[in-house]
């Protein structure tokens, strides 16, 4: 391989850049992905390290570009691999193309001397084999093409001349060509033409017998009509072969253009883009070739067909249709056959078609090299079936349709076909099902929904209403909601959904088809690897393999890196399949869950959830978090997840992964504001807990129930719930939710301004362990006895009391360790020296509680505590920094769904606002408070609004109704 500029001519001798320089040049100035270089330079075998030696490869080659004298961005990179800059003038393989193409031309308006003289300038660029010192499969594939167009040229290039009477000049040339194609029956017939011009019509003979006996032997076939009726008219000494012929039109010109496409539906509705983007390719580009993938029933060939349609004129030598069966419940066409059957489309004699199937791929590109054909290669099964079918000119066409994606076809355009945009798929509806779609729109977009948006389904749904003239859209919408009815409603006439998705099943490996069927048990969403492990009971990796393997089937969709998913439809049918072993890997599921969701939450409890929830050693799937942020990112992205399988294992009948997921996810749901989330959960828990019969997680369920009625404003509720919890506790003599639940009716009392019962029940709830001898009371309970006593003091104006309380809680929390019992507690404190005039200690102590909140995640937590830091600035006459934290406090608290936080923190801010002279507001702001707070019976914060709306003597007689001693309070 040399490089010649007008100064100097360089040979790239280093093998890896005579191999790279080949590719970026055989693709034109179009891009090279990176990992088809590492194919081109390692086959299938690359090194580890193979990326960073082609970028070492690629910086060697522009070394030696500038060298040439040529600019060194000649090799452009890219993200997702290189491209060189060429333009048609300097690559010889342009050139010759160029030349071709107008000595064709002047052929065809019958100057016969200046075609010659164009087609043996282009001939003469060549000097040998194209890339024959290029030791790579890719590159010599890839350039195969320019092989065939040699041929052709050649070819065309000796007609002309034996034409022009030229018959003594090319004879040894001729002669020549034959000994290296000994198959390619045009130069044959040549060279039998120019024999017998020249006089030697015995040696013509023998060419011809030789050429017969030859094919016989090595192809077990007979010589072509065409070479049989030149012997013959040689051997009966047809004058006329003796005289130059007079010009005549291309020979493809006398052959009859094949229109084998299927017909184009007429209610093709979408996909308009995608349409345009494929004709455009297919009239613009030369040797365009177009990979269409996507999963069953995405409507593929239903695409290609309407493309191949609206871009045939582009073709006028023909359009070929192929179904290769690669999906089918035929087995898949191998390419021989395939050959075969295409070679049939272009009429050529089946006495000519050669048994082997490099022979049969040599017929036919010489076949196609001087037509304009499009073909259509349907329902292809894999690049090794579709490779040796590929034509080698630039005049030719190609669509390919698969299941799969054909990532191996050098140079081909992928168009990966997703489901309709909902929009199509209504119009597909609309334009089948006609006015019955156009009466409910509403029902007809479920009904689009429904099937998935999948091509094929709406199709056949559409047709389950065209043959059921009394259904409405409705009718059918009702009878697809439930998913066990769903693929079989989506059948007519033996054509169904699920059998197109069994075709693809029935392909895949035995491994494949294990993880695709249990994938079908996964909740609806995307998911991480390590939940297909679990399901499939595999090695993380592994999984993520396969599924990588099913993703390339369209199979399993993969929305982002690391994330997989399946279609609707797909998954109905997968856990149909499914069935037999559905208990066993959904249980595997929850335990993936259930212990990756106990590590993220750690952080947000006070004791040891894995050891409450009496649990044992992981299952090796399960995630492990030891930073903060990361045990949040990953809730966060999977508790959609974590839902769904709360919900399946309700849906099994696993009533106790019902119980402690419902628990184990409490602490997220409960400090991120997911109240109605909470509810539903809580009411299958405390039903599967029923169903056991399990009292103790009854107990704890309704504890947790309680939780969430207090977060969401609903305190007579929570009061009622944590009564029947004590009930339950005292009953089954469960000590620890004995004095859980009676310290959670502290802290309801205290909210309702039931000063002496919160003290009351407070007592009694430090007492358990005289009710119960031996039994000890954990530090969590400990910590949680001594932060209520301290908040209930803290609001009765019992400023010592409090601090001592909230002193002792702090203590504990230091025992326990954390940053959230710590930060808990020193807001808290803060708070007791807000109300005691220390501002200098209370700023310090309630901005280190917001760090500490903060990185802990606590949101009710970090918003009470900064709307309390505002009052600190106001305090100090920072009005300014309080109106900013104080208007942070409140957008959280809403976040969080608190609805006595939102009444504190709307108090809070009209008092800041009142102080900036924006009366107004500040009313609003204390009138949503007092709404608020009487609709749940939040007494301390009611007071609060009444202070601020200058009803003092209604609100000083409600704070001293409540036992609280600091009527200063009220407006601080």
């Amino acid at each position: 391989m040399q490089i010649r500029t007008p100064v100097t001519e360089i040979t790239v001798a280093a093998p890896r850049e005579r191999i790279l320089l080949a590719l970026l040049l055989l693709r034109e100035g179009q891009l090279v992905p990176v990992q088809q270089v590492v194919t081109a330079l390692w086959d299938t075998h690359p090194p580890p390290t193979a990326r960073a030696q082609v970028h070492s490869c690629v910086s060697r080659l522009r070394q030696l570009l500038r060298r040439a004298g040529l600019p060194e961005d000649l090799v452009i990179t890219e993200p997702t691999g290189y491209r060189i800059k060429v333009g048609p003038e300097d690559l010889d393989a342009a050139l010759f193309a160029t030349r071709v193409e107008r000595g064709r031309a002047a052929a065809a308006d019958g100057d016969l001397a200046g075609a010659r003289d164009e087609l043996r300038a282009a001939l003469a660029l060549w000097r040998g084999r194209p890339l024959a010192d290029v030791d790579s499969d890719v590159v010599r594939a890839a350039a195969a093409h320019l092989d065939e167009q040699w041929t052709a040229a050649m070819a065309f290039c000796l007609d002309l001349e034996l034409q022009l009477d030229l018959a003594e000049e090319i004879l040894a040339e001729v002669a020549d060509l034959v000994e290296r194609f000994p198959h390619h029956e045009q130069f044959r017939g040549q060279l039998m033409t120019a024999l017998a011009r020249t006089g030697r019509r015995a040696d013509a003979l023998a060419v011809f017998r030789r050429g017969r006996a030859l094919l016989a032997e090595e192809l077990g076939i007979e010589p072509g009509a065409e070479l049989v009726e030149l012997h013959r008219r040689i051997l009966t000494g047809d004058v006329s072969l003796l005289l130059p012929q007079l010009p005549q039109p291309p020979r493809i010109g006398l052959r009859r253009p094949a229109r084998c496409l299927p017909r184009d539906i007429a209610d093709f509705a979408g996909r308009a883009d995608t349409v345009q983007r494929l004709v455009d390719a297919l009239s613009n580009g030369p040797q365009t070739v177009l990979a269409i993938d996507g999963m069953a029933g995405t409507g593929k060939t239903t695409l290609a067909v309407r493309a191949a349609h609206a871009a045939s004129d582009r073709y006028p030598d023909g359009q070929l249709y192929l179904d290769l069966r690669g999906h089918s419940d035929r087995a898949p066409l191998d390419p021989g056959e395939a050959l075969g059957a295409l070679l049939r489309q272009l009429e050529v004699p089946a006495e000519r078609v050669p048994a082997a199937l490099d022979d049969r791929a040599v017929l036919w590109r010489t076949e196609l090299a001087d037509r304009q054909v499009l073909v259509l290669l349907d329902n292809a099964l894999d690049t090794t079936q579709v490779l040796p079918l590929l034509p080698g000119t630039a005049n030719t066409g190609v669509i390919i349709t698969s299941r799969r994606r054909l990532g191996g076809l050098d140079g081909a355009q992928p168009v990966s076909l997703d489901v309709l945009p909902l929009d199509d798929a209504v119009e597909l509806l609309r334009r089948t099902v006609g006015d019955r779609a156009l009466a409910d729109p509403e029902r007809t977009e479920e009904v689009a929904e429904l099937c998935g948006r999948l091509p094929l389904a709406v199709r056949l749904a559409a047709a389950r209403l065209q043959h059921r003239p009394t259904w409405t859209v409705a009718d059918l919408a009702a009878r697809l909601r439930t998913a066990d009815r769903r693929l079989p409603e989506l059948a007519v006439d033996g054509r169904t959904v699920a059998a197109a998705f069994t075709l693809s099943y029935q392909q895949l490996p035995v491994p494949l088809q294990g993880l695709f069927r249990v994938l079908g048990l996964h909740p609806p969403g995307d998911f991480e690897p390590a939940a297909a492990a679990a399901l499939a009971e595999l090695p993380v990796a592994e999984a993520e393999a396969l599924l990588e393997d099913l993703v390339d089937v369209h199979l399993v969709e993969a929305p982002a890196a690391g994330r997989y998913r399946l279609h609707d439809l797909l998954r109905d049918y997968a856990a149909q399949l499914a069935a037999a072993e559905a208990h066993a890997a959904v249980e595997r599921l929850l335990d993936h869950y259930l212990y990756s969701v106990v590590s993220a939450t750690s952080y947000m409890e006070l004791s040891d959830a894995r050891s409450l929830l009496r649990l044992d050693t992981p299952p090796p799937t399960a995630k492990e978090f030891s930073v903060v942020a990361e045990a949040r990112q990953w809730l966060d992205r999977e508790l959609p997840n974590v839902l769904g399988v709360a919900r399946l294992s309700a849906e099994h009948g696993m009533h106790r992964h019902t119980c402690l997921m419902t628990r184990a996810v409490s602490p997220f749901l409960y400090g991120f504001g997911y109240g109605e989330t909470q509810l539903d959960l809580y009411e299958r828990a405390i039903a599967a807990a029923v169903a056991l019969p399990d009292p103790e997680l009854e107990a704890e369920s309704r504890n947790y129930l309680a939780a969430v009625y207090f977060r969401m404003g609903r305190l007579a509720d929570a009061l009622a719930t944590l009564q029947i919890v004590v009930r339950i506790a005292e009953r089954e003599r469960l000590p620890r939710l004995v004095g859980t639940a009676l310290t959670n009716r502290a802290m309801l009392h205290s909210k309702l301004g039931q000063y002496p019962e919160a003290i009351a029940a407070a007592e009694a709830a430090a007492a358990v362990p005289v009710e119960y001898p031996g039994y000890e009371v954990s530090p969590s309970l400990e910590f949680k006895l001594h932060s209520t006593m301290g908040l209930v003091h803290t609001q009765a104006g019992n400023y010592t009391q409090a601090l001592a309380a909230n002193r002792r809680g702090l203590a504990v929390a230091r025992r326990i360790g954390g940053i959230r019992p710590v930060g808990i507690m020193l807001g808290e404190l803060g708070l007791v020296h807000l109300h005691l005039g220390h501002l200098a200690v209370a700023t310090a102590l309630l901005r280190r509680a917001l760090l500490l909140k903060q990185d802990a995640f606590n949101q009710y937590g970090a918003a009470e505590t900064l709307s309390k830091l505002g009052t600190a600035h106001r305090l100090a006459g920072r009005i300014g920094d309080a109106i900013t934290c104080q208007r942070t406090a409140r957008e959280q608290m809403e976040r969080v769904a608190d609805v006595s936080g939102q009444c504190l923190a709307a108090n809070d801010l009209a008092l800041s606002l009142r102080a900036a002279g924006s009366h107004a507001a500040a009313e609003r702001l204390h009138r949503e408070a007092l709404t608020k707070a009487a609709g749940i019976g939040d007494r301390y914060e009611q007071a609060r609004a009444l202070a601020g709306l200058g009803r003092m003597d209604e609100a000083v007689a409600l704070f001293t109704s409540l036992g609280a001693r600091d009527l200063a309070a009220l407006t601080r």
